[in-house]
């Protein structure tokens, strides 16, 4: 079988980021953003879909991680979107609650080329490792709308922010892993198309 690999690359006066995917990998990971706990969000996310993942990152943490999540979500979503090519032969549609500790999350997804985003985080404290809470939801946001995927994230319980994070970026994991897989044949579309 034909890896389904990709590379991307985007710089700006904010961040400068480098992307290496591939989708039928085995989940490892080189992950430098300057952010440690965003390099842990995203090896969990890179190795429970069992994808290979190479990202660097160089942004303006200086000021805060806005910009920096946003743009790794925009590439990740691109180098996604160029890796599934036209999508034939996808699962399409993948979900996944996964516990952590205390804390619980749903996340479903549909690879269906029209991007959404559902973001429910009740329960995600202000603060997570420093940083306002809604620089994640910037991160799915951004994932969503390059990789042309329906994302629904909902946190629906517990205390801990690291442990509703991590809870969600294995659930995205999880749910990638599902609907990125090969096994149909052609596109998973009644229209015989993924817009």
């Amino acid at each position: 079988m034909n890896t389904r690999n990709a590379r991307y690359e985007r710089a700006t006066k904010e961040t400068d980021i480098t992307v290496e995917l591939n989708l039928d990998g085995s989940g490892k990971t080189e992950i430098a953003t300057g952010m440690g706990f965003a390099d842990h969000m995203l090896t969990l996310m890179a190795f429970w879909a069992g994808m290979d993942l190479k990202l660097t990152c160089k942004g303006d943490i200086e000021i805060d991680a806005h910009h920096s999540l946003e743009d790794i979500g925009l590439s990740l979503g691109h180098a996604m979107a160029e890796a599934l090519g036209d999508k034939a032969g996808i699962g399409r549609v993948g979900n996944a609650k996964v516990p952590m500790d205390e804390a619980l999350t749903e996340v479903c997804i549909d690879i269906s080329g029209r991007p959404y985003l559902v973001y429910e985080d009740g329960p995600v404290p202000a603060l997570i490792a420093g940083e306002e809470k809604d620089v994640w939801r910037e991160f799915f946001k951004s994932v969503a709308q390059r990789a042309g995927m329906n994302l629904h994230v909902n946190f629906l319980y517990g205390r801990n922010g690291h442990h509703l994070l991590e809870s969600a970026f294995k659930g995205f994991g999880l749910a990638l892993r599902q609907a990125m897989a090969l096994g149909r044949e052609g596109v998973l579309s009644t229209k015989g198309s993924l817009d």
